[in-house]
């Protein structure tokens, strides 16, 4: 087990009757708020809400398929006060989907908005032409019906709308959820793998909150900057509470929000094991003491609740918000938690009496992954994440390598099977670059070695200094493309995005 700090069994599709989430179209996701602005809803601050767990959908428990329904609803963040918001199979927010290595799983997604939307399946190594990116649309009354052939490890995955121009919206209003891959042979590791009890899915997103309305801030600069709230919640909820087994519990943490980079941590400052990446399961556990997220990046982690004491899971300010001194936040000033860390979830352990014999020790060797050898790198690509500020219009100059998205351009071909060397250098602040169809290394990183932090399989790496990553692409792109683009939603709207094809 590295180290490089500063007793459940699988259920199946369990009900998790001590929570429940997203049902109805006025589901009730809280009453309280940490960050609140408005005296109406601030006397609420001081009671912390039950974190709610999304339902479980276990394509095996329903004959290999998967449905979704895309709605737009109304939901209560905070007590009395309805928001207008979008949810899947529910007001807010989706299900948690639960695929399995070796499966071909038939998805049914129903578009009942009144505007087309999509439902890309962020980190799933499938061809193009089901990724569910721009290409391929779904009309409002419309139904998709991809098959997902399932053939990657256990991983933490993200599914959200990919509809150029409006993915930042959709998002925003509530178009998101965590997609797992479950692989049998990992059961004898041992982890935590009780769904809502001791395996928890943690969707962190930050909101901008009106008289305790939900509302989308408008403006030039949250089209530069992306959109970031003075709430943060997690799976919905606004000053959440998690209860949890006084024992090992497995925290799966998905960057759901459009722009904020996290960089979490405990008020304690206990140390966690950081086990997986977006690709999934490391070589072997990491001790750390803080992890960072950008959006559309995931991390799971363990954490040690057997002293019983209560502990809260807090964030640094985003140093991002003030893109380097050169601009403010929406709305100006700096970001909302700039005066320290700020509390994203707080955990009150069961007792811990019974942690004993609940205690299991964390495998020291998790994963073998066949490694890529650079030798057999190709080619060299260079891509420059540009913010420039002439030509304002649309997308404030947002681009990559100077030119802008656009839907019937293909920017680059690749051949299936090979490998490459990507380099990606930003501009004015750090953004998540995110590639489809692929998982990458990160093999150095601003002319010298990764961070610790850069280890694993990726498919989004937030970049300023340039970092040059090892892709191997293994997934077909003829009949559609696949897409590269920033994961600060605003950037990837406004034209920070290319797409690729493989011959």
């Amino acid at each position: 087990m590295r180290d490089d700090s500063t007793d459940a069994k699988p259920r199946g599709t369990m009900k998790v009757k001590r929570r429940s989430l997203f049902l109805g179209a006025a589901a009730v996701i809280g009453g309280g708020g940490l960050y609140a602005t408005s005296r109406l809803w601030r006397a609420d601050s001081l009671n912390p809400q039950p974190l709610q767990i999304p339902p479980l959908l276990d394509s095996r428990s329903s004959g290999q398929s998967v449905s979704l329904t895309a709605r737009a609803a109304r939901t209560q963040f905070f007590a009395g006060r309805e928001s207008p918001t979008q949810g899947y199979n529910g007001s807010y927010l989706g299900p948690t989907l639960r695929l399995y290595r070796g499966d071909d799983v038939q998805i049914s997604v129903t578009n009942a908005l009144a505007s087309d939307t999509s439902v890309h399946w962020h980190g799933l190594l499938i061809p193009a032409e089901v990724d569910g990116g721009p290409h391929q649309l779904i009309r409002p009354g419309e139904t998709w019906r991809p098959v997902l052939a399932v053939r990657q490890p256990a991983a933490t995955l993200f599914y959200h709308p990919h509809v150029h121009g409006q993915t930042a919206a959709q998002v925003y209003s509530g178009l998101a959820g965590v997609l797992l891959i479950a692989d049998d042979s990992q059961r004898d590791l041992g982890l935590p793998d009780e769904y809502g009890v001791d395996d928890l899915p943690l969707v962190l997103q930050d909101r901008e909150f009106d008289d305790g309305r939900m509302v989308l801030p408008p403006g030039m600069m949250t089209a530069m900057q992306g959109r970031r709230g003075d709430t943060l919640m997690v799976n919905g909820t606004p000053h959440a509470v998690a209860r949890v087994p006084a024992r090992l519990v497995r925290l799966r943490l998905v960057n759901g929000s459009n722009a904020r980079i996290y960089e979490l941590s405990f008020d304690d400052d206990r140390a966690f094991h950081w086990i997986a990446t977006e690709g999934g399961l490391l070589d072997a556990p990491v001790q750390l003491r803080s992890v960072s997220l950008a959006p559309g990046q995931r991390a799971e982690v363990l954490v040690d609740f057997s002293d019983g004491r209560k502990t809260t899971l807090v964030t640094a300010p985003d140093a991002n918000a003030s893109m380097g001194g050169m601009m403010g936040p929406p709305g100006g000033g700096s970001d909302s938690f700039a005066g320290g860390p700020a509390p994203v979830l707080m955990f009150e352990p069961g007792l811990a009496a019974v942690a004993e014999a609940a205690r299991k020790p964390i495998a020291l060797q998790l994963a073998k992954h066949e490694r890529v050898d650079v030798s057999r790198a190709i080619k060299r690509r260079r891509f420059t994440l540009d913010m420039g500020m002439g030509g304002m219009g649309g997308g404030g100059g947002l681009s990559i390598n100077g030119r802008a998205f656009e839907m019937g351009r293909i920017d680059e071909r690749v051949r299936l099977g090979d490998v490459e060397i990507w380099e990606v250098s930003a501009q004015m602040m750090s953004h998540p670059f995110h590639v489809h169809g692929v998982h990458f290394e990160v093999l150095r990183r601003g002319g010298g070695p990764p961070a610790i932090r850069d280890q694993g399989l990726r498919d989004t790496v937030l970049v300023k200094e340039p970092v040059e990553l090892l892709v191997r692409f293994t997934q077909p792109a003829r009949e559609a493309p696949f897409m590269y683009h920033c994961h600060i939603l605003e950037h990837e709207d406004g034209g920070m995005m290319g797409q690729f094809v493989t011959d």
